[in-house]
């Protein structure tokens, strides 16, 4: 994340950690284990009208190989419902083509300057 927002002028490391725990709730957290290492996050945040994918880190010398690819069509797989999945990217996220690829797409700008909101469905069929 730091990189993104030192891209965008907007790193403030107390903001940071402040965003990070105001939404960070452990019971929602999976680990990413790569050879039975500890190698990244992700979560899902579960409301009334969509699921939210969150904390999605993983180690950068794991990136690129297709595994954060992997990794979210499991967790979506897992998650699945009628419910669609949402997430929020900092704004020209390399990141981006990652969830594009796997049938995300931008809705909208989120108003504080810095998110961009992307959605998929939430049913496997409408996934694929």
């Amino acid at each position: 994340m730091r990189p993104d927002l030192e891209r965008l002028g907007l790193w403030d490391e107390d903001w940071a950690r402040r965003r990070f725990l105001d939404t960070y709730v452990p019971a929602n957290t999976d680990i990413i284990e790569v050879d039975e290492k500890p190698m990244g996050v992700i979560a899902v945040r579960s409301e009334v009208d969509a699921q939210w994918i969150e904390h999605f880190y993983l180690d950068p010398a794991i990136q690129g190989r297709g595994i954060g690819s992997q990794v979210l069509r499991y967790v979506m797989d897992a998650h699945c419902d009628a419910r669609p999945f949402r997430l929020a990217i900092d704004r020209g996220s390399a990141a981006r083509w990652l969830y594009e690829r796997v049938g995300f797409v931008h809705l909208y700008d989120d108003s504080n300057g810095v998110d961009q909101i992307f959605g998929a469905p939430g049913t496997a069929a409408a996934r694929t």
